[in-house]
């Protein structure tokens, strides 16, 4: 079993423990993944990377990862398929030779 399938299926016993799935529909996991992405950059707010908290940092962002990974299961998306597939989309929309070095958008390159 992949790490990330391990993971997936930590979040499903977790939740169905609890009984939890119901409110887990692909609506409510995006609002709840945005939510807590919220709450990772805030704490970023008013200070340079080096002063946040990294233990905060380190929950919340576990919060992002649980809630994507919950809401990539409910559509059946393969976390390494997708991820890749996009990795390959913004090679094509960022080619080395004219995005290095520049933070610039792929349609302003």
């Amino acid at each position: 079993m992949s790490e990330i399938k391990e993971i997936i299926t930590e979040l499903i016993k977790f939740r169905d423990k609890r009984d939890w799935e119901q409110f887990h529909n692909p609506k409510d996991l995006a609002v709840a993944l945005n939510i807590e992405a919220g709450e990772l950059l805030e704490n970023f707010l008013w200070k340079s990377h080096e002063e946040a908290n990294k233990d905060k940092v380190k929950e919340e962002l576990a919060d992002v990862f649980a809630y994507a990974f919950l809401l990539a299961e409910k559509y059946n998306f393969d976390v390494k398929e997708i991820v890749l597939e996009k990795i390959k989309k913004n090679g094509e929309k960022y080619p080395i030779d004219k995005a290095k070095g520049t933070a610039k958008k792929y349609n302003e390159l």
